[in-house]
């Protein structure tokens, strides 16, 4: 196994923002860690990581126990890296802020140029090798950032959400560096992500972190609104025109998540108890692996995930007028 946490916690201000029972991670998979913010995931990257110490609990590496006493976790520190959401380079050349690692660990010169044009030639950033790295954009950096981490020749690397502050060019080049990274090279990947769908395309397992615990679900369709009584079933009431059924003890204001598990596009508008019909035009299609999200605006962008043989059932397209129905059962107060 290469991680196992038993009874971990980090304790920040008198607060746990991170309390994981138990979680193991196997060797040479790709995970992907989800949850919103604040619910611990890069937290859980700077423990694995051996950057930060938990306050409580045993974290398993390679199935030993770790200890995280300075003078002891340099050995660890070479084998795992961690690439940063927004990485900090040196005030120098590309080629210079890779080199520095590598200088540390006194790699000869001539071995050092190699290893740098490697790392640069994985993730298609050669010809920047002179450049200085104020000229790059956001998503080279990012890059930049990947080929030092890799020029360390680490067993396990970590991103802290790797695609949040780039363009879409930028995301693709990730994506496909990653899955080079792991596919060419045997790295284990782990990555923290709000991007559910770009987890599914890229991550063997995911992970879902919820206010420092796992859950067994990351939490979507996310709303603000006020619940409200109509006839014997209460809603919570979505942008002024939206009605979503929920339980809920008292008329308050709400957040709410809606599982697109749970919603399911229908042929009439006729409701069932605890149940609602919204009307809504269909802008986003997209596959993920062995279902289809649909996304239709009705009222509010909802998200629903369908077998692949549902969806061929349905035979629904861009464009489309459909009935949705949300459930009761389908919807969680957080």
């Amino acid at each position: 196994m290469l991680y196992s946490v038993r009874n971990l916690k980090k304790i920040y201000n008198g607060r746990a923002v991170l309390d994981l029972e138990r979680l193991s991670l196997e060797k040479g998979k790709v995970y992907g860690l989800l949850g919103p913010n604040g619910s611990g995931k890069t937290t859980l990257l700077h423990i694995l990581s051996f950057l930060t110490s938990p306050s409580a609990g045993t974290v398993f590496y390679e199935d030993k126990p770790v200890s995280f006493a300075e003078n002891l976790l340099q050995p660890l520190r070479r084998e795992v890296v961690l690439v940063d959401q927004h990485p900090i380079l040196f005030s120098t050349s590309v080629y210079k802020n890779i080199e520095f690692g590598l200088k540390i660990r006194k790699i000869p010169k001539q071995e050092r140029k190699k290893i740098i044009e490697a790392s640069l030639d994985m993730v298609g950033m050669r010809e920047f090798m002179s450049a200085d790295n104020h000229h790059l954009s956001g998503g080279e950096t990012q890059r930049v950032a990947i080929a030092r981490a890799l020029a360390c020749s680490p067993k396990v690397m970590l991103f802290d959400e790797p695609t949040s502050s780039v363009d879409v060019s930028s995301q693709i080049a990730i994506e496909n560096i990653i899955r080079n990274l792991h596919t060419e090279k045997g790295i284990s990947i782990i990555f923290s992500t709000h991007d559910l769908l770009w987890a599914s395309k890229l991550a063997d397992e995911k992970i879902f972190l919820f206010e420092g615990h796992l859950s067994s679900s990351v939490y979507e369709n996310i709303f603000n609104g006020k619940v409200l009584v109509k006839g014997e079933q209460k809603y919570c009431l979505v942008n002024e025109n939206v009605l979503i059924p929920v339980k809920a003890d008292a008329e308050d204001w709400v957040k709410i998540a809606v599982n697109p598990k749970s919603v399911k596009i229908v042929a009439s508008k006729k409701a069932d108890d605890h149940a609602e019909i919204l009307k809504g035009r269909i802008f986003q299609l997209t596959e993920e692996r062995e279902k289809v999200r649909v996304v239709a605006d009705v009222g509010i962008p909802l998200s629903v995930l369908l077998k692949k043989k549902e969806y061929i059932d349905l035979r629904v397209c861009i464009g489309d007028t459909v009935m949705i129905k949300c459930f009761e059962h389908g919807v969680s107060i957080i």
